[in-house]
């Protein structure tokens, strides 16, 4: 896996990050660091990136046990530590999960098993972080 990060110039904080897949996204600093907020900050980008991760090992699951999903949402809200590095402390994960007749122990299960044994990202800031999660069910 490999990406670039270039720095956008000298007025302002933004950088162009460049993915080995070919994709680009920008990322930007709040005005009083500096930054113009034209972009998600880094940090936004890497509870963003832990969404992601776990959203899709949550739908693959459900979809691999054959249940009938439509749509998965996962809201995370973090808190950070208050002096330098300022890691995340605490993330909670809500899923919202929808479906025609979604089992709630299959849903719970496929939380679980993203967050125990296939979401790297969460793997990793679980080092620094406690991580809770719940779920609600929404009927197709």
């Amino acid at each position: 896996m490999e990406c670039t990060i270039d720095w956008g110039g000298r007025d302002g904080m933004l950088f162009v990050a460049r993915t080995g897949s070919g994709h680009v996204t920008a990322m930007d600093g709040a005005p009083e660091g500096g930054g113009n907020n034209l972009a998600p900050r880094p940090m936004e980008m890497l509870l963003a990136g832990a969404g992601g991760c776990a959203a899709y090992d949550v739908v693959l699951i459900l979809k691999r046990g054959r249940h009938d999903i439509s749509g998965c949402r996962a809201e995370l809200k973090a808190e950070r530590a208050e002096t330098d590095p300022k890691v995340f402390t605490r993330i909670h994960f809500h899923f919202t999960v929808t479906g025609k007749n979604l089992p709630a122990a299959a849903v719970e299960r496929a939380v679980q098993l993203s967050h125990d044994k296939y979401c790297s990202a969460s793997a990793m800031l679980g080092r620094t972080a406690e991580i809770t999660h719940s779920i609600s069910i929404e009927e197709a």
